[in-house]
């Protein structure tokens, strides 16, 4: 995506699409009955076209709404109803990406993620914030209190624990059928403490790179990190994992932007010095490799080191991809029994790379790989608490009757979250007698291959 508007636009976007900057800075930004009006014009726009109609549960509550309006037009729907929309929206980005003819250089200059960005920030300066969602988007601090209990923590909240999780669903408002994360007492920043040294003989000698462990993989799923680290070093790759702080998609979800701009200046302060030396930054999970590439320099278009560290940041399927390309991988490769069906999660798409897990396990020998391009439905927070976990169902169930249709052994997701809520919804499309597929993420899946996990 570029970030300058051509002034030659075509119908249809034939054009490039581009995102504005995002004018967090600007108190107009945060003018609520200026949102409202640009929400009524777009979403009046939406209504006529109709196109993403089956990609979340936005656009069927705002056509709903229209159509059972007394005018069955938009000027009819009570602006207190916009944010039902509103709440329905994860912000995966499809609609920009993938179905809208309007985004810019369009003159409709839609951007409907985005203006649901800007309506959550307006509200929440006005005073509406969601206390049990503001604490659960504490990640660094959640994971850190976890650590040393992380036993007792997961055997409270695992989902057979009924009582407990009744009483947190009553108290808190987190559904207790979710399968939450689980929490780990040594976090990926202890068991990588000292970096796994590069095999000399690896094909990619002298390349050197960051991990970003991301909160999820640092707290939740440190396996991934280690991962990583060893796929890379048996390609001669040397790896540091490096985790200043979470990203801060949970406070983007939120609205809080100015809190993300903070995390944003201070993660791309971390790894300049890094970047200086000529080591390139990699991100273990979509949604943070999504913040650092495309968000952040929105956010801060000025800033000299956030956009050097979108520049030198990449996914780390998207990283092995292009090792492979440049120099082929090492030897060692074996293949994965039953197959593979990899969900292309939304904030993979949305950094316009192209399905590079798939791309990436497509390189192991005598493996069948799926793909699955459907919104997994779970949307962070979303996916968890009682008043939105039945949308995330909703949505989330015809990507999972489609990888229950794929009959893998091995489920992935470029999204870990994805991951463990198609797994729970994969229960009621498997046939009876059919086990579920084993959930990883696609390094852990390259690790496993080359028996380094």
């Amino acid at each position: 995506m570029t970030d300058k508007p051509k002034t030659d636009a075509r119908e249809g976007s034939l054009d490039a699409p581009f995102r504005h900057p995002i004018a967090w800075q600007d108190e107009a930004y945060y003018d609520l009955a200026a949102v409202e009006a640009e929400m009524e014009r777009v979403f009046d726009i939406c209504h006529g076209c109709r196109r993403c109609f089956n990609l979340c549960e936005s656009f069927p509550r705002l056509f709903d709404m229209v159509d059972e309006s007394p005018t069955g037009e938009l000027d009819s729907v009570p602006k207190a109803d916009y944010a039902k929309v509103a709440e329905a929206c994860t912000l995966c980005d499809m609609c920009f990406l993938t179905k809208c003819p309007y985004v810019p250089p369009h003159p409709f200059d839609l951007d409907f993620p985005h203006l649901i960005l800007r309506y959550r920030a307006a509200k929440r300066r006005a005073g509406e914030k969601d206390f049990v969602r503001e604490q659960l988007g504490e990640t660094d601090r959640n994971g850190k209190l976890a650590k040393p209990v992380a036993g007792l923590a997961n055997w409270a909240t695992a989902r057979e624990n009924t009582p407990l999780r009744k009483l947190l669903e009553a108290v808190a408002g987190i559904d207790a059928e979710v399968e939450l994360p689980l929490y780990h007492s040594k976090t990926a920043t202890d068991r990588l403490r000292a970096p796994i040294p590069p095999f000399p003989t690896g094909p990619a000698m002298g390349r050197k790179v960051v991990l970003y462990a991301t909160c999820f993989v640092d707290y939740n799923k440190p396996d991934t990190a280690v991962a990583a680290a060893r796929v890379l070093a048996l390609q001669g790759v040397k790896a540091k994992l490096v985790y200043p702080e979470c990203c801060g998609m949970p406070q983007l979800e939120a609205g809080d932007l100015k809190d993300v701009a903070g995390r944003a200046e201070r993660v791309a302060a971390a790894f300049a010095p890094y970047i200086d030396e000529g080591y390139e930054v990699v991100a273990l999970t979509a949604s943070c490799g999504l913040m650092m590439k495309f968000e952040w320099p929105l956010l801060l278009p000025e800033s000299e080191p956030v956009k050097r560290l979108a520049a030198a940041t990449r996914d780390v399927s998207e990283y092995v991809v292009e090792l492979s390309k440049t120099y082929g991988l090492a030897p060692g490769l074996s293949a994965i029994p039953g197959g593979v069906t990899v969900h292309h999660a939304c904030h993979a798409r949305a950094q316009n790379m192209g399905a590079k897990s798939a791309e990436m396990l497509r390189l192991i020998p005598d493996t069948t790989v799926e793909v699955v391009e459907r919104c997994s439905g779970h949307g962070g927070t979303f996916g968890v608490m009682k008043e939105t976990f039945p949308l995330a169902k909703k949505v989330g169930k015809a990507a999972a009757r489609q990888v229950a249709a794929k009959g893998s052994e091995t489920l992935c997701s470029d999204c870990p979250l994805a991951c463990k809520h198609l797994g729970q919804l994969l229960v009621a499309e498997l046939p009876d007698g059919k086990g579920q597929p084993v959930q990883a993420h696609p390094i852990e899946i390259l690790a496993r291959a080359y028996g380094a996990l």
